[in-house]
This record gives C-alpha cells, structure tokens and sequence, in this order.
C-alpha cells in the first residue's frame, strides 16, 4: 500500500523578543508556548487516528523542535530534509517595520513577483515539490508530516492548487502550527485539508 497522507506542517511560535526577522539565522528555539502548539498540532492527528509513518524536517532550531511531539506520539525518527527550509531573505536579521521605512532599502522590493528580496517563488516551489515527490515514493504506508515554514508551504499550496506563485506575504492562510494536508492521485498532488489545532500565538518574524 503506498501511502495515504502527506502534511505540511509549520512550526509553532519562536522565542524572539527583539522582533526581528530570522529566516534562517540559527539559535531561533520555540517559546514555552510555541512547544504547546507543537504538540498540539501533532495532537490534533493523533486524535483524527492518523498513522504517520515517515517525518521530515527543516533543518532549523525550530522545525526539529517542532517535529520533537509528531516523533514521541507517532514513534518514528526525524529526518532532516534541506529541501524543506526557509527560503534566503535579503532582510533577514531586520526589524521590517523599520527596514521598510529606510530608503536604502528600497531597492530590495524592486520586483515584488520575484521575489527581488530572496528566493525566487518558483525555486521554493520546485523544492518542495520535489521533497514531497521523494518521500511519497519512499513511503509504503500511512502519513507522512513535513515540518517546515510559512513561505514554503503557501507556495506548495498555490503550486497545487494552480494559482499564481506571486503574492502578498500578509495574505498567507498558513498560521503557527498549522496543518496543510494533501493526497496523490497518480503524478497529481491536490490539498484536501487545512486546519489550525493550536492557539494563536505571536506570529513574528516569519519571512
């Protein structure tokens, strides 16, 4: 039986006092409260008597630690997949309501369908589908949870649903700990769930 399910799920709310971005700056660990909504998200399959059978992971802080509950509860070992991370950010280490109010930085935004300030969409798109396509086809039975990012996993849903890859970042449906869920149907990836199994927590720093 090949597999069932495959989740993206992001991790919970990160300890950043200073408010900046971090995209993939390291030693950026959950808050108290980001590790409950990990392990509420993780949780929240457990009770719907999913399976997960395979567990993949950014190979940041935060998503291994978000991944921590999914390995207790499901009894399977993380992988870390690099494929899955955050993308680069030409703000990363800011405060965006301050850099965005700096004309020096400006020029980063020149192109905002790119996107001119990081990782071009269609390169996040290609990873992911790429990450998703090889663990599916490594995986026998049952689910299996990604844990990764905002940004990457809105693009992997706009690339599956067939909608343009360019956005605006505030209108992503992608909250802390979220869960975006998918099914295959031969070569053809289509989402069949979302849901938000933790509390709203402090959404900052995301790229």
């Amino acid at each position: 039986m090949p597999a069932e399910r495959l989740h993206l799920v992001r991790h919970g709310e990160v300890h950043n006092p200073q408010r900046l971005l971090y995209g993939r700056l390291p030693h950026y660990r959950l808050s108290e409260d980001g590790r409950r909504m990990a392990r509420a998200a993780a949780e929240y399959l457990e009770g719907l008597d999913r399976s997960v059978t395979a567990l993949r992971c950014s190979p940041l802080q935060r998503t291994q630690e978000s991944a921590e509950p999914f390995a207790e509860i499901f009894g399977v070992d993380p992988v870390l997949d690099e494929r899955v991370i955050e993308p680069t950010n030409l703000f990363e280490g800011k405060r965006m309501s301050r850099a965005l109010r700096d004309p020096r930085n400006w020029w980063k935004l020149r192109r905002p369908a790119v996107p001119s300030w990081g990782e071009p969409y269609i390169s996040i798109a290609e990873r992911m589908e790429a990450a998703l396509n090889d663990v599916w086809h490594e995986t026998d039975s049952g689910d299996i949870v990604i844990v990764s990012h905002q940004a990457p996993i809105w693009i992997t849903h706009l690339h599956v649903a067939g909608l343009r890859l360019p956005h605006d970042p505030r209108t992503r449906r992608c909250a802390l700990s979220s869960i975006t869920s998918f099914e295959r149907v031969g070569d053809v990836w289509r989402e069949v769930d979302y849901a938000e199994p933790a509390a709203a927590g402090i959404d900052l720093g995301a790229v």
